[in-house]
């Protein structure tokens, strides 16, 4: 009975929540995608705080997260303030459901965490570098530690409790 729940209710309820990484079912049109940057643009202007999450190429990431080639058998986290990195695709639905949680938790923690975005289709090389096979993945990097990983849609609640206790250690 316990395997016929695991199989029929549990396995395609995590499937709802992350996508497996691969360039299929890309649902944005470029109309879409122009609705979707006039409806930032109006959004930002009535925002008071403009904290949003950063996109990061891998030339960005080896200067901004940590030059992983210069150091391949050592974590250096080169940022000055942790941060949550989001390897997404703009296909992916739970990517989209958690997007917006992730802009919110910007201005929210602004001056305290940096958030970034990785765009696993135009950062391939990247996401493979980093074993990414299913998205959205989280990694947490605190300052002075390894990070940490998490895949799927996280609920908000629980991305604030990582980001205090872990990343800001508030606990």
């Amino acid at each position: 009975m316990k395997t016929k729940f695991f199989i029929t209710i549990l396995i395609p309820g995590l499937l709802l929540f992350s996508c497996s990484n691969h360039k299929g079912n890309k649902g944005n049109t470029s109309a879409e995608k122009t609705d979707n940057s006039k409806e930032e643009i109006n959004s930002s202007k009535t925002n008071i705080s403009m904290a949003k999450p950063i996109h990061l190429t891998k030339a960005d990431f080896l200067t901004k997260v940590a030059n992983y080639e210069q150091n391949p058998d050592k974590w250096v986290y080169l940022g000055d303030k942790p941060c949550i990195i989001d390897f997404y695709a703009d296909w992916c639905g739970p990517c989209k459901m958690i997007a917006p949680v992730l802009e919110e938790l910007a201005q929210e923690y602004e001056g305290q965490i940096y958030i970034y975005k990785v765009d696993t289709d135009a950062e391939q090389e990247l996401a493979e570098d980093f074993g990414i096979r299913s998205i959205p993945t989280l990694l947490f990097c605190p300052v002075g530690e390894n990070p940490q990983m998490a895949q799927g849609a996280l609920p908000k609640d629980v991305l604030k409790n990582v980001i205090d206790e872990i990343l800001l250690k508030k606990s």
